[in-house]
């Protein structure tokens, strides 16, 4: 399914093609740097506060581009202070942001390093049996305005929050391509959001804070590998065999463990880039100490850190998270392999703060857009 808006997204020009389109209209071609310098080091809410350009100009841009295609619709914060926002798009579709703090001790919580989780996709197509973004199925790609729409919603969200001592800088620490939808299956349009973030004329945003996740979709990941980006890679394992790893995730049958390793291995050794191993831990499922120890085993072939994370209840779905001591007990198991490993507890639990799980709510309690 294609949307296409009426207005497309000022957030998906470029440097090149918004000065191709002015000088289409007989304007000079540093308008177009005024134009990213308002939407990104100054981050206006207005056409009308681009008090450089004549009106007609402004005119122009509000006639030709939306400066606001993803605008908040709600917002959560949880006890641990992770924000999850609602942002509705053009088609009504709704999508999911979370903003994940890491307080520093000695600086306070405003001042605490943030993670931004991107959407790229309205739904989800592979299914993941413990997953809420692809529990109604596919909807579409998110265009590329409209997945840095998501990082200027954050920057605004912040700048209210938390003054910036260097106000062209974004307010967030670290992009991780982890939230509705598989990346790699929207992968053009998230190379060129991706592109404007890292831009000097865009969020000048640094390629080796950004982490692009993907649940194994081998030949991007390969394709990826030969790009000279510096991205982080993650991939969302959940399984250390296959047999394991198809009963909740169904890419496995196309892109089995065999294939996904060694086009890991290939984007680790081209881009000198440790991995990270994104593993859900559900009770009964993959969290017994056989997968524990082969988990240790592809870790250390791969070089790869590994990231567990206690499955985040949905409702509806069956699955659990085990018990502390169970979880320490498969942690230890990777730690006395000499495995880099961390494990992510309670982060945004109490907002339902796993993929798609807010739009899910939403959706189904027919919330109006205004909530």
């Amino acid at each position: 399914m294609k949307f296409t808006p009426q207005k497309k997204p000022i957030h998906g020009e470029t440097l090149e093609s918004l000065t191709t389109r002015l000088a289409e209209i007989g304007e000079k071609p540093f308008r177009a740097r005024q134009v990213m310098e308002w939407l990104y080091k100054k981050r206006v809410g207005s056409w009308e506060e681009m008090s450089n350009l004549s009106k007609t100009l402004r005119q122009w841009l509000e006639a030709e581009f939306d400066l606001n295609p993803a605008p908040l619709v709600l917002t959560k914060r949880a006890g641990d202070v992770t924000d999850k926002l609602l942002l509705k798009l053009g088609d009504g579709a709704l999508i999911e942001t979370v903003i994940i703090r890491a307080p520093q001790e000695g600086v306070g919580l405003t001042h605490s390093r943030k993670t931004v989780c991107l959407s790229t996709q309205v739904g989800c197509a592979y299914g993941c049996k413990f997953c809420a973004s692809g529990l109604e199925g596919w909807k579409r790609n998110l265009s590329t305005g409209e997945i840095v729409a998501q990082l200027l919603q954050v920057c605004h969200l912040e700048d209210e929050r938390t003054p910036r001592a260097r106000p062209e800088i974004p307010s967030f620490d670290n992009i991780v391509v982890m939230g509705m939808g598989e990346p790699l299956a929207n992968y053009d349009n998230l190379m060129a959001a991706l592109a404007i973030a890292n831009a000097e004329w865009g969020l000048h945003f640094g390629a080796r804070r950004i982490t692009v996740s993907t649940s194994g979709l081998v030949p991007q990941i390969r394709k990826l590998a030969e790009t000279g980006a510096q991205f982080r890679l993650a991939i969302s394992l959940h399984g250390a065999s296959n047999e394991v790893r198809e009963q909740i995730m169904p890419v496995n049958r196309k892109w089995p463990l065999e294939e996904l390793l060694p086009a890991a291995g290939e984007f680790s050794r081209r881009h000198g880039r440790m991995l990270t191993l994104e593993y859900i831990l559900i009770e009964e499922i993959n969290d017994n100490l056989d997968q524990a120890e082969k988990l240790v085993e592809i870790a250390r072939d791969l070089h790869a850190h590994v990231n567990l994370i206690p499955y985040n209840t949905v409702e509806g779905l069956p699955w659990k998270r085990p018990g502390i001591p169970r979880q320490n007990r498969f942690l230890q198991i990777l730690r006395d392999g000499g495995i880099s490993v961390t494990i992510r507890r309670e982060k945004g639990h109490d907002i339902n703060a796993a993929c798609g799980q807010l739009r899910l709510q939403t959706e189904k309690s027919g919330l109006p857009a205004t909530a």
